[in-house]
């Protein structure tokens, strides 16, 4: 499992529908999450569920990520999604609507109990955890750091503010706590965080607004449902030229400094402590994942037009 690969977008994709399916990796976001979940009726899961599996196991995602949203362990039909996801070998299992520690625990048990059956080291899928509830959101800490297989934990909003007796609005106050609550637990943990969907597909400003937000807040990337948000996503959170450019400033004055056996970095004559430091090796190695340097120029590290 790969902690550090971008997840800048998440693409839905529901279990029960094969063209969909097929051509969800011609779009390139990061991630596809194929829904067994909320997406799909009750009288379609396992149609989806055998759809899902015939197409991970016949299908080339060109190296996109791969993510199954199964049905909870509280239905007919989550250990049955285990099962045959396990065989069908996505990157990573989502678990909806989890509230503390024991539920990835749980499904964690039932995942290597598969694995052994079909003879795959233990730890081959990963874990992802979505939580949807206030009892979910107390609870962020201890679901983060409750597993080795997890790689982040997501926010699911829709659930999480019918159980607050209140609705979404434009400005998401109403989520902000939840939404700092799990992306601080995930740094905690050293691992992802992903934010809900926005389900608005023709307010292109009020998307625009709120993916500048979740990026401010710190999360890695978005839930998305349409393949026509994921350039807005990708471009938000792509680092800029400046950002690029001062990190690389940055990595070059540390370079000197140690060639000149000086503790002292500067950069336009400011101090450089630990935090810029961190954050100019993080921007670069953004950078780098999304191609936004190139290498193969006279210059080292010049943007692409």
């Amino acid at each position: 499992m790969d902690r550090t690969r971008l997840r800048r977008s998440m693409l839905y994709v529901p279990g029960n529908n094969a063209g969909m399916i097929r051509d969800a990796a011609i779009y390139h976001s990061d991630s596809i999450m194929f829904d067994l979940e909320d997406s799909v009726a009750y009288r379609q899961k396992d149609a989806a569920r055998m759809l899902v599996f015939q197409n991970l196991r016949t299908l080339d995602f060109e190296g996109i990520e791969t993510v199954v949203r199964i049905n909870g362990l509280d239905t007919p039909y989550g250990r049955e999604d285990i099962r045959a996801m396990v065989k069908a070998r996505p990157d990573i299992i989502r678990l909806p609507k989890t509230d503390c520690a024991q539920d990835v625990q749980e499904v964690e048990k039932l995942i290597e109990i598969e694995e052994r059956k079909n003879g795959m080291p233990v730890g081959t899928i990963g874990m992802m955890a979505a939580i949807e509830s206030p009892l979910g959101v107390i609870n962020a800490y201890s679901i983060a750091t409750s597993s080795d297989r997890l790689i982040g934990i997501a926010i699911g909003a829709e659930d999480y503010v019918t159980a607050m007796k209140t609705a979404r609005s434009a400005s998401g106050v109403e989520i902000l706590y939840a939404r700092s609550a799990i992306v601080t637990a995930a740094r905690a943990a050293g691992i992802c965080a992903f934010d809900t969907v926005y389900s608005d597909l023709n307010n292109e400003e009020g998307f625009e607004a709120e993916v500048r937000l979740i990026k401010q807040l710190g999360f890695d990337g978005k839930s998305i449902i349409s393949p026509r948000q994921i350039k807005l996503v990708h471009d938000v959170f792509a680092p800029n030229g400046k950002e690029i450019a001062f990190a690389e400033r940055v990595i070059e004055a540390i370079e000197e400094a140690k060639a000149k056996g000086s503790g002292v970095i500067a950069v336009n004559g400011k101090m450089i402590d630990k935090p810029i430091v961190e954050r100019a090796i993080s921007t670069l190695e953004r950078a780098d994942a999304a191609g936004l340097r190139d290498y193969s120029s006279p210059a080292e590290g010049v943007l692409h037009a």
